[in-house]
């Protein structure tokens, strides 16, 4: 609506300039140029963006000035901590401010003397009443040599989007970056990597990424886009993770794990793309329309986010970048690790998702706390995939709820949180799964794993066995290192001087990855573990000996007799197709 206006002036652009002639100071000026319209404007920059924490982007701003065409000074209100108010607006105003930035990581900004990293969100006012207006955007002062990329349409180096969203839905990236480009049944994709030349080689990566995105545009069948980004950087500080986008992914993997462990450079990415679909296009109707002022809750992360992570290890399969005993050990570990949680009992899956907002805590992932949504949605996604295809007499699978849900998708729905899944699920099975989803995402019931894997000609066995005791438990949240959350009175890990709070950065002199507990899993009792820690007081390096304890470890096995047909349904299942795709 015009309000009054004409409709040419409802369609005159909000000009953002960005100017990056200080990135010593990692200092970014900003000047937004507002149409003219309401006679005062309302300017509001996100309190979050890419992760779900409130991280409060206004901390960052120095200050805020306005000035009408004639040059005129405007008088700047400041509402709250992030919301302003120009005055006199209505023939238009220029606002400038000055906005701090160097936080490292995909879910982040940053300007430094190296490169430019941009979730525009944290970094872009927008006017509230012309959120869903044309943008155009430029970035100048740009040190020599530095190139510009982003999934935004360009013209002469002004980026064009069609509304807030869109803009901030598209990271940038800036510098003296390398670049791949290649094609892939109709698609484009450009492959950006800043960093180090010596710590990685963009010809062993493309094939990979090659690999993964044959495997899932396949999979869904569904290709929509012509062009994609993928952003990487491989720092050598401590980091990692991915942020998903329309057109676009931001990823980090460190240098040293990306060497010693290529699989985490594999799997990262085939998340990342996988929310292609599963996020950005299948939404919760929960997150939409975005509200950037405050926490968004969705009981269906779980889904959105730990079903893409059954997916991703299916991806891999399917793209012959993980076997089959891979990938049962990592499964087995997964249900490990939930079992090992005490919250399995006492919080939900739809619990653990409607309290994503308190992961940035260390008390709240203790695991007598929470359970990950991550975690325990990839569990559940393989059960309603093995669920499916037992009520279906596998004829049906989940590629077919999610190709489903993308058909839904594409009429421009958005699906009812878990409940929209539960009836996606039921419409292409045509079985009633309401007692899985009340027992297991709206329940936290025990999961009965050899009443789903028997189906697939497995089951679950337990072993005891002595395995070295580390003293500690650590978590850790997205784009953040592990931080210890509970300390054994008396341990060597105690007298060696670990406490509560502390960020665990290197492992044995290696930089740690996204599974941390993992790479503790593989050391013995009697080795000598060494830390490098970092808390408010600095760093610290400690050493002790693990002791050792008993624990119970889990293994998926065969079956006692397994049946041609459980053969038949695990190499459909490991497939990710129904038994009529995998035997044509």
């Amino acid at each position: 609506m015009c309000l009054g206006t004409s409709r040419v002036l409802c369609q005159t652009p909000v000009r953002y300039t960005i100017s990056l002639a200080n990135p010593a100071s990692h200092l970014l000026r900003v000047q937004l140029i507002l149409p003219g319209g309401a006679r005062n404007s309302q300017l509001q920059l996100p309190v979050w963006n890419a992760l779900y924490q409130v991280r409060d982007f206004s901390q960052y701003v120095n200050w805020v000035q306005a000035k009408n065409a004639a040059g005129k000074p405007l008088p700047v209100l400041t509402l709250n901590k992030s919301l302003w108010q120009v005055s006199e607006t209505g023939s238009g105003a220029e606002v400038d401010y000055e906005i701090y930035t160097d936080q490292p990581g995909p879910y982040n900004a940053q300007l430094n003397e190296h490169h430019a990293f941009f979730n525009l969100a944290e970094i872009l006012m927008y006017p509230v009443d012309q959120r869903s207006w044309p943008i155009e955007v430029r970035f100048v002062d740009l040190p020599q040599g530095w190139r510009v990329a982003t999934s935004l349409p360009n013209s002469d180096g002004t980026y064009e989007a069609g509304n807030y969203d869109r803009l901030v839905d598209s990271p940038v990236e800036i510098g003296e970056f390398q670049e791949s480009v290649f094609e892939q049944g109709g698609g484009r994709y450009h492959v950006i990597v800043d960093a180090d030349p010596g710590d990685y080689d963009l010809q062993n990566l493309v094939p990979v990424i090659r690999r993964i995105v044959a495997a899932e545009t396949d999979w869904m069948n569904d290709r929509p886009f012509s062009d994609y980004f993928f952003i990487y950087h491989f720092p050598r500080e401590p980091g990692g993770g991915g942020m998903e986008h329309a057109y676009s992914t931001a990823i980090d993997v460190n240098a040293q794990v990306l060497a010693e462990t290529p699989g985490s450079f594999a799997g990262v990415t085939a998340h990342e793309f996988f929310h292609l679909w599963n996020v950005k296009r299948i939404r919760p109707q929960s997150l939409e329309p975005v509200d950037y002022t405050r926490e968004n809750y969705s009981d269906a992360l779980w889904f959105s986010e730990g079903v893409t992570n059954t997916v991703e290890d299916y991806v891999l399969l399917r793209a012959g970048l993980l076997d089959e005993t891979e990938y049962l050990s990592r499964l087995a570990n997964r249900i490990e690790a939930f079992e090992r949680r005490p919250a399995h009992l006492t919080q939900s899956a739809e619990e653990s998702s409607l309290n994503a907002w308190l992961e940035k805590y260390p008390y709240y992932r203790q695991p007598q706390r929470s359970v990950s949504y991550y975690n325990k949605g990839e569990l559940l996604g393989v059960l309603l995939d093995l669920a499916m295809r037992d009520a279906s007499h596998g004829t049906v699978s989940l590629r077919d709820l999610f190709q489903a849900m993308n058909q839904d998708a594409k009429q421009g729905h958005f699906f009812a949180d878990s409940d929209g899944v539960r009836q996606a699920a039921e419409n292409v099975s045509h079985a009633d799964l309401k007692p899985f989803f009340e027992n297991y995402v709206a329940g936290s019931g025990e999961i009965p794993w050899n009443q789903y894997f028997k189906t697939v000609g497995l089951r679950l066995a337990t072993v005891k066995t002595t395995v070295a005791g580390p003293g500690f438990t650590a978590s850790r949240s997205p784009g953040a290192p592990p931080v210890v959350t509970s300390v054994i009175p008396g341990s060597e890990a105690e007298r060696a001087g670990l406490v509560v709070g502390d960020s665990v950065l290197q492992l044995n002199g290696r930089a740690v990855n996204g599974d941390f507990n993992y790479q503790l899993a593989q050391l013995r009792a009697g080795d000598t573990i060494h830390l490098r820690v970092r808390n408010h007081r600095g760093d610290r390096e400690l050493h002790w000996k693990l002791e050792s304890q008993e624990q119970v470890e889990f293994h998926l096995v065969d079956v006692d007799n397994i049946s041609a047909e459980q053969k038949a349904r695990r190499a459909a299942w490991l497939r990710g197709e129904s038994e009529a795709q995998a035997h044509p």
